[in-house]
């Protein structure tokens, strides 16, 4: 049985449950309180910011996935990142946890925590109490409760972000599911602002974490919005077992079919943050192949998606292939301009528009057809080698000052 995708997020998996609610954490409007709750204990995985700044769920978080046995729940909340925050932030994520394990009857010791929001501000704690409380209530393994916990994790996002994919792994069904949220401070160096993802397959924990941690090099890291690294980055792994297969402990056959599936889950919540940049009207991905190594490609790639003058070009629907060269040219990697081709693509077209050192008579209505779709790519063949990469990002609007101008209140 192929990998098929399916309606449904993190809730899609079997044994998960969740929740969204409005706590009033900060907003006043909308829900802002989310849990993930699974009913047996889990192995967990987790890759975190590379800031050396880190909000205090990021040191939480990471402990408690080097040193805890299992984890059994995440407490979500928006509005307020609880970084830059001082000791008052990590004593905040353990009253979080304490608060939790006694309403969700779990160990404290087994629950994550995790925030977004503005940088600096404190977390009213009786909020977050009443709010678990009314999560716990209301957890549910409905789709629907998946998707208010989607909904619930947003703070710039125009939309949810969930997604989930079945596979057979020895004639048990297994199933992955995710959401995630971010559209501005979005330049991982790890996996996302904030992602989630469930699975009811059995396999080890440090296979899970080595499956997570190789992943994410081609898949969220691979992403950028604006070029800046949060401080809360944070994509954490729950398998619960649930699916009842042989637990996977090596690196065989259902080792890499898992692997398969988590690169389907991470590469679509990635490419959906991407898309749903601060301000964005379009996806901008850059395909590099025929690199030398797969690290330049990586590199070559994300430089073009990076470069504000290109994401203001396509922005502006303007074929301005200079820009393209100019991001190549100065990533840090050697090659020659005169052997590279570059192409626009898009759902209904493709066009060539630079070959042997010099633009090719290409038409601009066209390309400038192709730059006006939601999803843009531009393919630079290196003609150097076998290896290739993809990175996404988004145009540059006028709205991504607007929003950013005034975020704080």
């Amino acid at each position: 049985m192929e990998i098929k995708k399916i309606t449904g997020g993190v809730t899609a998996a079997k044994g998960f449950e969740a929740a969204g609610a409005a706590a009033g954490v900060k907003y006043k409007d909308r829900k802002d309180m989310a849990v993930i709750y699974s009913q047996k204990p889990c192995r967990a995985a987790g890759v975190f910011t590379s800031n050396v700044v880190k909000a205090a769920p990021v040191l939480w978080d990471r402990n408690a996935v080097e040193h805890s046995a299992y984890a059994q729940a995440v407490i979500v909340n928006s509005g307020i990142a609880n970084a830059c925050t001082g000791t008052a932030g990590y004593e905040c994520c353990k009253k979080t946890a304490e608060c939790a394990a006694e309403k969700l009857g779990i160990p404290e010791e087994s629950v994550l925590v995790a925030s977004t929001g503005v940088i600096g501000m404190q977390i009213p704690v009786e909020k977050i109490a009443a709010g678990i409380e009314e999560l716990a209530k209301r957890k549910s393994a409905d789709i629907e409760s998946g998707t208010a916990a989607a909904e619930a994790i947003m703070t710039t996002d125009t939309r949810s972000k969930e997604t989930a994919v079945q596979f057979e792994i020895d004639g048990k069904m297994v199933t992955v599911g995710g959401m995630c949220k971010g559209s501005g401070m979005i330049h991982p160096n790890m996996g996302t602002m904030l992602g989630f993802i469930t699975t009811d397959i059995s396999i080890s924990k440090d296979l899970l974490q080595e499956a997570l941690r190789m992943d994410v090099q081609d898949t969220f890291n691979m992403i950028s919005v604006d070029g800046d690294t949060s401080t809360n980055d944070t994509l954490l792994v729950l398998a619960n077992g649930m699916a009842g297969n042989e637990e996977i402990v090596s690196k065989d056959d259902n080792y890499y079919r898992f692997a398969e599936a988590l690169h389907i889950i991470n590469e679509t919540l990635a490419k959906m943050m991407a898309g749903d940049g601060e301000g964005a009207t379009a996806l901008f991905e850059t395909k590099v192949i025929h690199a030398r190594t797969k690290e330049e490609a990586r590199v070559l790639s994300k430089s073009v998606i990076c470069s504000s003058l290109t994401k203001a070009a396509i922005f502006g629907h303007d074929a301005n292939w200079g820009r393209i060269l100019c991001a190549l040219g100065y990533a840090g990697v050697q090659f020659d301009p005169e052997k590279i081709e570059l192409f626009f693509e898009g759902e209904n077209g493709r066009i060539q528009i630079y070959k042997d050192g010099a633009a090719v008579d290409y038409s601009e209505e066209e390309a400038t057809k192709i730059l006006s779709e939601p999803e843009v790519r531009v393919i630079v063949d290196m003609k150097m080698g076998d290896f290739e990469a993809c990175a996404w990002g988004c145009d540059l609007t006028y709205d991504y000052v607007k929003i950013n101008a005034d975020y704080r209140s």
